[in-house]
């Protein structure tokens, strides 16, 4: 499969900051400060890394380069190995913990297969890791690392309160986003970063896949959540024990979210695959009897 990056932006935004758009797969962020150029997350291969840092070099100057993991989800950093030793590269303290992961070479084992352009990835770790939050300050914008667990252990969400945008990559999505495993307590962090991103009132909300620029988004996000919590609290015991619940009128995911018309019909299923990990977590919080907050 062929892609090609290109460099977007939405309207209003802060011409700082571009999108680094490859293709249909993932949206990357490239921020210029006074102090450093910022580069959040490095696509899905080093050679879509590289067509995006030629691109950007007029943008640069001769400011020095920070990258930015968002989190070790394969499209958003095995562009890595195209940076290794020409700029720091900085992720939340969890993302070693999924690098050294044996499923994380697993992925790229089967994806090799699936696909050549994956062959000649490197897995390329950050050099500087934090446990909380973190923040890059560039003189005239700062971009504060917020860790939003949730989606994965080791996302983070980058707020530049300066100019009120918040690159929220995976934590928000359109139409939905993913918790991490079925688990509730993964669910619970998921809807509080969502909740922790939604109270920054940003102008800007950015994630990595859908296109969209809305703070609103976020809202629709937390009330699916919201939704499906309702809908399982009204399911009897037999239902609730239905392994195909997600496909039953009432609790599919289009029954929670309009699908557009023009989505691809590999998209429509990636979403009914996400959204039936949703539910699964949210009936695992029903058995326990926990809430979303």
């Amino acid at each position: 499969m062929s892609i090609s990056v290109e460099l977007c932006t939405y309207p209003g935004l802060d011409d700082r900051i571009v999108i680094v758009r490859a293709g249909d797969e993932v949206d990357g962020v490239f921020v210029r400060t006074e102090r450093f150029n910022v580069l959040i997350d490095t696509l899905g291969t080093p050679e879509l890394c590289q067509s995006a840092l030629d691109l950007l070099e007029k943008k640069t100057g001769k400011r020095p380069l920070v990258v930015v993991n968002s989190h070790m989800d394969w499209d958003h950093f095995w562009g890595n190995a195209a940076i290794a030793g020409k700029a720091s590269i900085v992720a939340h303290a969890a993302a070693l913990e999924r690098l050294h992961d044996p499923s994380a070479l697993q992925v790229l084992r089967d994806k090799a297969k699936e696909d050549a352009r994956f062959q000649n990835v490197e897995l390329v770790g950050p050099d500087i890791t934090f446990a909380g939050s973190m923040s890059i300050h560039g003189g005239d914008l700062t971009l504060e690392l917020i860790h939003t667990p949730g989606h994965t252990p080791d996302h983070i969400a980058v707020w530049i309160p300066e100019v009120r945008v918040c690159l929220a990559v995976d934590a928000v999505e359109y139409p939905i986003p993913e918790v991490w495993s079925r688990n509730s307590d993964d669910l619970r962090m998921l809807y509080a970063s969502l909740r922790r991103i939604h109270d920054l009132n940003a102008e800007f909300v950015i994630p990595a896949h859908g296109r969209t620029f809305s703070p609103s988004m976020v809202g629709k996000n937390l009330s699916y959540f919201e939704g499906l919590a309702s809908r399982v609290a009204a399911l009897s015991e037999t239902q609730l024990a239905d392994p195909v619940l997600s496909e039953k009128s009432g609790c599919r995911l289009q029954d929670f979210v309009p699908i557009p018309d023009d989505m691809p019909d590999h998209l429509v299923k990636f979403y009914e695959q996400c959204h039936a990990t949703n539910l699964g977590a949210t009936l695992q919080a029903q058995v326990e009897g926990t809430k979303l907050e």
